[in-house]
């Protein structure tokens, strides 16, 4: 018997928009289904060539910062039901790991990430797309509370990189992608109702692969 195709489900939205947390939500909902995540952050650029101070200089919230051919590559990959090897991508040193992280092909593929739905290609892959709409003041806080408890980051810096890299780029790039979207999420996974929505959603999407 032929195996069915795995669904792919894009979950998009700005930085401290509350991605995580959907597709934490997306787990729950699906308990008997097993489900791989692919982080677009993974898939960074190597940059070993390059001199590290040049590498400090690195907009990650350009798509050009992204390895999207690898990514592309790999999801087909694994619709195809063969393994893949995602990369890590190590932030001490800007540049590539030579760790990789084996994944098995699923029931459920969920690709999170800021900007997966700005390349056509990402998005002709996916059954649903799905964009988390939260406002920029949430967005900063979190960012703000995160980086500095859990990446040693001070406040000036979280601040400076957030006025001349990632707002600006969430409003050239991120925010547009949005139109694109099956399914907008306000405020993030604490939106229930909108969980729950979702949830139907890709039941129906699983049952018509049945058929």
């Amino acid at each position: 018997m032929k195996k069915k195709k795995p669904i792919v489900i894009g979950v998009a939205g700005g930085s401290g928009s509350g991605k995580t947390t959907v597709t934490r939500e997306i787990y729950r909902c699906f308990p008997d289904k097993t489900i791989a995540v692919i982080q677009q952050d993974s898939y960074y650029k190597d940059q070993s060539e390059k001199p590290f101070e040049e590498r400090l200089l690195t907009n990650y919230d350009h798509p050009l910062a992204f390895d999207t051919d690898l990514l592309i590559d790999q999801i087909k990959q694994l619709l195809e039901f063969q393994p893949i090897k995602k990369p890590v991508y190590d932030y001490t040193v800007h540049t590539r790991s030579d760790k990789i992280v084996p994944v098995e092909p699923k029931d459920v593929i969920i690709l999170e990430g800021i900007l997966i739905l700005e390349d056509s290609r990402l998005r002709d892959l996916m059954d649903i797309k799905v964009f988390v709409d939260t406002d920029a003041d949430l967005r900063i806080i979190r960012r703000l509370l995160r980086d500095t408890r859990e990446r040693g980051r001070s406040v000036e810096s979280v601040i400076n990189q957030y006025l001349t890299a990632v707002r600006p780029m969430h409003l050239q790039f991120v925010e547009p992608t949005k139109r694109y979207a099956d399914i907008i999420i306000p405020e993030g996974g604490k939106n229930t109702v909108a969980i729950d929505l979702m949830a139907t959603k890709i039941r129906a999407v699983l049952n018509s692969k049945k058929g």
